[in-house]
């Protein structure tokens, strides 16, 4: 009788350990999942914060082409100024003429200055029509840097608010992992927690029909038998962690709180 007590003493102290393993698990996934997130928000703002800049180097770019097409075309303007200038002259000139020579050589010149000036003609045209251009894709540009500067600034103002959210959730569960250290056996805990730092923070693994859920390998039939009984507390042949029965419906409830 003593011993029927006894043995039913140590695996109900089994079960609770392994119900305290479970919830810890949950609560380190839990945190985990918050650090996480935690990383995200600033990585989302540092992305965003790279496309601001490159949206502001090509405006700049394109600020600095239109104001070049701009110098180009005034350049291109004082020149036709002048030609006019040159050909009025000429043609003064050409009424003075006193000889064929000197009047053929008169309009020559002013066919050569009229040939320059329709063709800086023609080069203030496509210098209008590129300006027009890089103006509207000026604009265009404006317009997005603003929303997306806009969207930054929404995005930190958002960010910011989670992360205080995330901290006061992290705090909570760092209270409660606390609690269930201090719950569970300390060798135990040491297992636990050098296992979780080897296998990807990923201690406790239930089986299922026989399956280990974490690595998803086949436990032997006898071990399977043993570890349905109860005899101890075991770990999967295969990927070492600590296992127990998912299927019994005492590990199905939520664990409790330590």
């Amino acid at each position: 009788m003593v011993n029927s007590q006894f043995l039913l003493g140590e695996v109900n102290k089994l079960e609770e350990q392994i119900k305290l393993l479970i919830g810890l698990q949950d609560c380190d996934t839990r945190i985990g999942d918050i650090q996480t997130k935690k990383q995200e928000g600033p990585i989302k703002i540092e992305r965003l914060t790279e496309e601001l800049k490159i949206l502001e180097d090509q405006l700049e770019d394109e600020l600095n082409r239109l104001e070049g097409y701009k110098r180009d075309r005034r350049g291109a303007e004082q020149e036709i100024k002048e030609l006019e200038s040159r050909i009025e002259k000429s043609t003064i000139k050409l009424s003075n003429v006193k000889s064929n020579k000197e009047y053929t050589a008169a309009l020559k010149e002013i066919g050569d200055v009229k040939r320059e000036e329709s063709l800086l003609e023609d080069r203030a045209i496509e210098i209008m029509e590129e300006i027009e251009e890089l103006e509207a894709e000026c604009s265009s540009s404006k317009a997005k840097k603003e929303e997306l500067g806009e969207k930054v600034e929404r995005d930190r103002e958002e960010i910011a608010k989670e992360l205080k959210a995330l901290e006061e959730d992290l705090e909570i569960l760092e209270k409660e992992r606390t609690r269930f250290c201090r719950t569970i056996d300390e060798a135990l805990l040491r297992r636990y927690d050098n296992l979780r730092k080897q296998k990807w923070g990923l201690a406790v693994s239930p089986v299922i029909k026989g399956v280990c859920q974490t690595c998803h390998m086949g436990i032997p039939p006898q071990k399977f038998n043993e570890l349905i009984r109860g005899d101890g507390l075991m770990n999967c042949p295969n990927c070492l962690r600590i296992i127990y029965w998912g299927e019994d419906e005492r590990f199905k409830v939520e664990a409790p709180s330590p």
